[in-house]
């Protein structure tokens, strides 16, 4: 530690009342816990949260059967049915475009953001507004979602019940006296819980939660969210039975030369699950361009799904029957190439043009029938490889998640939640991960970013370790301090700022006593304040406490401290004497503290048999 010269040494000066108070209410930064008393508030909520979810879920699917019954039978009952062509025939065609109109005018006097399948307007209202949604979202979205559903549209149950879930978590948020953090916790765990509680997937819709909308693993929202899916799942236990969502005849474990093939089928898919996203918000672009207000686009898209819903009746309304068709081989090759078509088709249509519903059943669907033709085909041409149709259905299915959205490990263990198949674990990662890689290397953006990044949003990729919380202050810190004495005029620094001296360069200067404790912080902009009599001490300039850290805090809590403080300047103490000055950390320090993050991360060199090259 180094002193700045002194011109002049005069006896010590009596301390103010306020430097006083300035030394002994040194600024020290809040030490980071990864848990506290705070999130046992957020859990209980997030219970509630998943007892709510579960009975939304429940009747969000006796509404969509209600108004299935009504608009294809005619008749008053909750009762969950597939759409049919059986007693309206052609005239099939028009009851998705009268639930599209409804849809449509439901959006423009009641709220924009039951438009589309709910993740990406969610992650919106997270990364720009604190995760705060419209509360009339909370019951607008699931009769949307319904109305849209129930009269054919090709869209599952889950998205809505998800995005209803998060509505209700956030509305809960705003209500009560909570951190915009703790809201975003209680958002994810309405989401997480809705989705528990129509597939009976707790533990993939923590990870959907996690991926998808935290943008973090922590231990104060991993927890909570955990138990809303615990619970949710639990309720349907009660209201829905514990069957698996997808049941499917049990598949023996795969052999080496079978997981190469599902490895490959898993790249294939990936390929495919690029050129659906491309077509999802191609079509969505063409709607743009109608001379006709968005208000009439889900009708129009509705023309669509009618026809090809007459076509093809398996199209319409969600399709989860089609699922467990497709993995229990109960398709053939020209049934599921069909399917796989057909549903594309109408569904890229509906969701482009703007309509309430969900993404991943037809996602699902499409991706298991592309699975199944291709399992049926190596099966056929190449038996000895010992593949078995129903597992590239389900590896088709997974994978096609994993490669639009790039939710690895959701796609992974959604597929062996709702089929409770074991021996499925070990393709499902092989063609999971290769869809991930294909997509990742050939896709910049993903389905359920897509849309919101058009607009500006900058939504997170990747999820790593706070680099900066790896390292303490006084491993960082400069120990070669300079400093200024509390008896020094302030004509004597202002002159040695003139001299040409480097170390009167500093932003910042400690300011300590005869015994080098320290007493406080001045900066380039106090000195050089204009208002101060020249004559006057450094003691009396000094009017806040001190902005320090001892030297086992960490980089993130200096840097934290930092912004705390209004501060581009903190001081290093020992960790027992707040007083005792280590050294000193700045802005730029933190960010050299990088150069071994970029140095890791770019830099391949040899470290056996010699250096390498860089």
């Amino acid at each position: 530690m180094t002193e700045a010269p002194e011109h002049h040494r005069r006896e010590a000066l009596p301390v103010s009342p306020a430097l006083e108070d300035s030394m002994a209410a040194v600024h020290m930064p809040r030490r980071t816990r990864m848990l506290n008393a705070r999130v046992l508030r957020i859990v209980l909520l997030a219970i509630v949260l998943g007892v709510a979810a579960s009975v939304i879920a429940k009747v969000l699917v006796a509404l969509i059967g209600l108004i299935t019954n009504l608009a294809f039978y005619g008749r008053w009952s909750t009762t969950f049915v597939n759409p049919t062509t059986l007693h309206l025939g052609a005239w099939v065609i028009a009851v998705p475009i009268v639930g599209g109109l409804i849809v449509g005018v439901m959006a423009r006097w009641g709220s924009t953001a039951i438009r589309g399948h709910g993740i990406p307007e969610a992650m919106e209202q997270i990364l720009l507004n604190e995760s705060r949604v419209p509360p009339r979202v909370t019951w607008l979205k699931p009769v949307s979602s319904a109305i849209a559903i129930g009269t054919g549209g090709p869209f599952g149950a889950e998205g809505p019940i998800i995005a209803t879930g998060g509505a209700l978590g956030s509305l809960l948020g705003q209500l009560l006296h909570v951190t915009a953090d703790e809201r975003k916790t209680l958002l994810a765990a309405g989401a997480a819980a809705g989705m528990a509680a129509i597939f009976s997937a707790p533990v993939s819709a923590v990870l959907l939660a996690v991926e998808l909308l935290l943008f973090e693993r922590r231990a104060r929202s991993l927890i909570p969210v955990a138990l809303a899916t615990v619970t949710a799942t639990g309720m349907r236990y009660m209201l829905m039975g514990t069957a698996p969502v997808f049941p499917m005849p049990d598949v023996a474990l795969a052999t080496l030369p079978a997981l190469g093939m599902y490895t490959v089928f898993g790249i294939l898919v990936g390929l495919v699950s690029i050129g659906v996203t491309h077509a999802t918000y191609a079509v969505e672009d063409t709607f743009e361009k109608l001379p006709v207000h968005w208000m009439w686009w889900p009708a129009i898209g509705g023309v669509a799904v009618g026809v090809i819903g007459y076509l093809m009746p398996s199209t319409l309304g969600v399709g989860y029957d089609n699922i467990t068709a497709i993995i229990s081989g109960h398709l053939g090759l020209g049934a599921l190439a069909l399917l796989c078509v057909a549903k594309f088709t109408s569904w890229v249509v509906a969701l482009g043009s703007g309509t309430s519903g969900g993404t991943l059943a037809p996602l699902f669907t499409i991706g298991g029938a592309l699975g199944g033709v291709l399992g049926i085909a190596v099966a056929s041409w190449w038996p000895v490889l010992g593949v078995d149709p129903r597992l590239a259905a389900l590896v088709g299915m997974a994978a096609m998640f994993a490669g639009s959205s790039r939710a690895l490990m959701t796609s992974v263990v959604f597929a062996f939640e709702t089929t409770q198949q074991v021996h499925g674990f070990l393709p499902l990662l092989a063609g999971c991960a290769a869809a991930y890689l294909v997509s990742g290397l050939l896709m910049k953006r993903t389905i359920m970013t897509e849309k919101i990044e058009r607009r500006g949003v900058r939504v997170p990729s990747e999820y790593s370790d706070d680099y900066l919380d790896r390292f303490t202050t006084g491993e960082v810190c400069t120990r070669e301090v300079v400093t200024l004495r509390v008896d020094q005029r302030l004509a004597d620094v202002l002159q040695w700022f003139v001299s040409g001296d480097t170390r009167a360069h500093h932003e910042g200067f400690p300011v300590v006593d005869a015994q080098d404790h320290l007493v406080g912080v001045l900066t380039r902009r106090d000195l050089l304040a204009p208002k101060h009599d020249p004559e006057q001490r450094l003691a009396r300039l000094i009017c806040r406490p001190p902005a320090v850290v001892n030297k086992n805090h960490s980089l993130r809590e200096a840097a934290d401290h930092m912004v705390d403080c209004d501060a581009s300047l903190l001081v290093v103490v020992e960790a027992g004497d707040p007083r005792r000055i280590v050294g000193v950390i700045s802005r730029i320090d933190l960010l050299k503290a990088h150069s071994r993050r970029l140095y890791e991360a770019r830099v391949p060199r040899r470290h056996l048999f010699g250096t390498g090259r860089e």
